[in-house]
Parts: structure tokens; sequence; C-alpha cells
């Protein structure tokens, strides 16, 4: 007699949990992971780039 109210109970989170829909707040949740949507470009830039030649260059002027 007791699992026809254990699944009454169960089916009724279920829907709940279904109908369930919280508001985001994406441009704070942006902020927060630290992500700027505003600098793509500079998303990886090599600090060694200039410093040490590129091997490509190196093959020509051996040529």
């Amino acid at each position: 007699m007791g699992r026809g109210r254990q699944k009454a109970k169960h089916t009724k989170i279920a829907r709940e949990l279904k109908a369930y829909s919280p508001s985001v707040n994406y441009s704070a949740l942006e902020r927060e992971l630290g992500h700027s949507s505003d600098s793509d470009e500079d998303a990886y830039v090599d600090k060694w780039a200039d410093e040490y030649a590129d091997e490509d260059e190196d093959e020509l002027e051996k040529a």
C-alpha cells in the first residue's frame, strides 16, 4: 500500500523538476568565468614569438 503513495510523490517531484526553468543572468556568468567577448582576437598571444625566428624563415635563408 505504501508503494502508491511513494510513486505519487516521485511523480509530483518529477513534474515540478520538468517545469522548473530558472532565470539565468548570462552576462553575470560571463563576467564570473572571466571571458570577454570584446577581445576574441587577443585570446592567445605568444609571448616568445618576438624572441625566436620561425623555423620556416630559417629554412628559406639556408636555401
